[in-house]
């Protein structure tokens, strides 16, 4: 959730023709280009600081991080960051999309899962631990968003499951995925099933595979003549 060391984020209106070389014009000055949105008003053009967003997205609680937003001429606003956008090459920060957050309104947003501590049946019998969710969905007030969700995992023996009624749940926050969603188990990789699949001879199948691609090999071989 925000924080007070969460930075205030200061941003220009851009102003002119908003195409490639503009957006260029922004990121060789040092900005990037955004747009603000949300909470009932016009969106806003804007140019901010890519290493303020940066640290933003790099954060405890990421994309999900709520700050204030100072635009010139406009005033503080509660923001955050929705969209963004990378160079697929040098992976720098391209452009990026803010929304305004009204701080009584619920919102959606998705977070991440942690889990805590080694299974006992993994410590214990050689079982593996397989996470299915790394992140739900959930509905709260903004200043309620954690940053993540930690579930204790150290009690699941072979076979245990943690399912999305298992989290941790609260007043402050509802969880909007099936509640029988499968977020992590573990399971037993069985002996016997690894013998058979080390003693199942390979070159039989190879050779029943070059058997049947032969004739269509052939067809190929007639079509080019």
């Amino acid at each position: 959730m925000a924080t007070s060391t969460t930075p205030t984020v200061t941003a220009t209106p851009r102003t002119g023709k908003f195409n490639k070389n503009a957006a260029r014009r922004v990121r060789v000055s040092g900005q990037i280009p955004a747009v603000v949105y949300g909470a009932g008003q016009e969106s806003v053009a804007i140019a901010v600081d890519p290493k303020v967003i940066t640290r933003i997205l790099h954060s405890d609680s990421g994309h999900n991080s709520i700050f204030d937003l100072d635009v010139t001429g406009a005033g503080l606003v509660k923001a955050m960051i929705v969209d963004w956008q990378y160079e697929p090459i040098k992976g720098k920060l391209l452009h990026i999309d803010l929304k305004r957050i009204a701080m009584d309104k619920t919102m959606r947003v998705s977070v991440p899962v942690q889990l805590v501590g080694t299974p006992a049946g993994v410590k214990n019998s050689g079982g593996l631990l397989g996470q299915v969710l790394h992140e739900v969905e959930i509905e709260c007030l903004p200043d309620d968003i954690p940053s993540h969700i930690d579930i204790d995992v150290s009690g699941l023996e072979i076979n245990g499951a943690i399912h999305i009624s298992d989290l941790p749940h609260n007043a402050k926050i509802k969880f909007l995925g099936d509640e029988h969603a499968l977020v992590a188990h573990v399971t037993l990789v069985k002996e016997e099933a690894a013998e058979e699949v080390a003693a199942t001879p390979a070159e039989p199948e190879v050779a029943k595979k070059g058997k049947a691609d032969a004739p269509a090999a052939d067809a190929a071989g007639d079509k080019k003549k």
